[in-house]
């Protein structure tokens, strides 16, 4: 019984950290995408666009395109 709970416990743990690991890193980002969008006028889309280009780029660079 003891080792069951401790075993949850465990568990618990592990999970508390992951979300919060994931909660901090989704804020962090999306005041990242704030500050871009107000500083700079870079839209989400925008850096999706070049996120997407990039991947293309580097595909051909692989493909020796």
């Amino acid at each position: 019984m003891i080792a069951m709970l401790i075993v949850a416990w465990m568990v618990f743990i592990i999970l508390w950290k992951l979300l919060k690991t994931t909660v901090s890193n989704a804020l962090t980002i999306a005041a990242i995408l704030v500050l871009l969008n107000i500083g700079f006028g870079i839209t989400p889309k925008d850096i999706w666009h070049y996120v997407i280009q990039f991947a293309q780029n580097l595909s051909q660079i692989q493909t020796g395109k």
